[in-house]
């Protein structure tokens, strides 16, 4: 359930099916919670239910309900611990490190990405390590602190060029190489190397697909964002464009971010040809 849950967010957004994730987890999880298993059975339990509750977590947080997102992040936790589960304890920490990066709380992106990478020393999962390595390298570049974002962020590559298993279960497990290289891209541009980011997004799109629509749109818009800061306004417009492609109908929070974003710095670029009629386009969308 929480495969097929998560894979119409994945498409569509967090706001799609939310409802549905939720009321499952009252009605049909938690009078399981409230029965009688052997331990081994009460540890696949929480490690599932720990998981199905990240996924309300995220889709709380893609959705704008910061409120909703932490207390599920921490009932995340608590049910991974009870589990025993250290990768999904972890994966719990990086959405909390994840929330406050976006917020804007830098010193407690940075304290909360360093307790998850702790919390994962003795995974021997290459994805995961990568996913929590670049969670640090993200909330560290935030912070200015460019040695720890530079250290993390290679950390992170190594990992991830290690990963030759297929995905497992988890919700790290499924860090791609794709996933990597846009979040890479973009930790970069955070520290002003938008040749190496726009090379990192390409190779997001271009070499890995990233066949979801949400994820797609959100590289798309980013790398209009990256071209702009290189002075290419051309590439900056048609990146956008394929962004709006992409965004019709996907309901969440960093999709309707992006789009006011790309509005906002479309007005300072409005007598440049194409740059209203994408205003126009976007604004259907507002």
């Amino acid at each position: 359930m929480t495969k097929s849950l998560g894979d119409a967010a994945a498409e569509l957004g967090g706001g799609h099916a939310r409802h549905l994730a939720v009321r499952y987890l009252h009605d049909d999880v938690a009078p399981w919670l409230d029965g009688t298993w052997s331990e081994a059975v009460g540890r696949e339990l929480f490690a599932a239910t720990s998981q199905l509750v990240h996924l309300a977590e995220w889709m709380a947080q893609d959705e704008g309900n910061q409120d909703a997102a932490q207390q599920y992040y921490a009932h995340s936790f608590r049910l991974a611990s009870e589990a025993g589960d250290a990768e999904l304890a972890a994966t719990a920490l990086r959405g909390l490190a994840v929330q406050a990066i976006d917020l804007g709380f830098r010193p407690t992106a940075v304290r909360i990405a360093e307790e998850c990478v702790d919390q994962a020393k003795t995974l021997d999962s290459p994805r995961a390590l990568s996913y929590y390595q670049a969670t640090l390298a993200n909330a560290a570049a935030l912070d200015g602190d460019r040695r720890t974002a530079t250290a993390a962020l290679s950390a992170s590559q190594t990992a991830i060029e290690r990963a030759t298993d297929a995905p497992g279960e988890s919700w790290a497990s499924h860090y791609s190489i794709g996933r990597w290289a846009h979040e890479s891209g973009m930790i970069l541009a955070r520290l002003g190397d938008y040749t190496s980011a726009q090379e990192h997004l390409h190779h997001a799109l271009d070499i890995h697909g990233l066949d979801r629509r949400r994820t797609r749109a959100i590289v798309l818009a980013d790398l209009g964002t990256v071209r702009l800061r290189q002075d290419d306004i051309d590439g900056a417009l048609a990146s956008w464009n394929d962004f709006l492609d992409c965004a019709d109908g996907i309901r969440s929070i960093k999709v309707q971010d992006a789009v006011n974003d790309m509005r906002a710095r479309l007005f300072r670029l409005r007598d440049v040809p194409g740059a209203e009629e994408l205003d126009e386009r976007a604004e259907g969308l507002g």
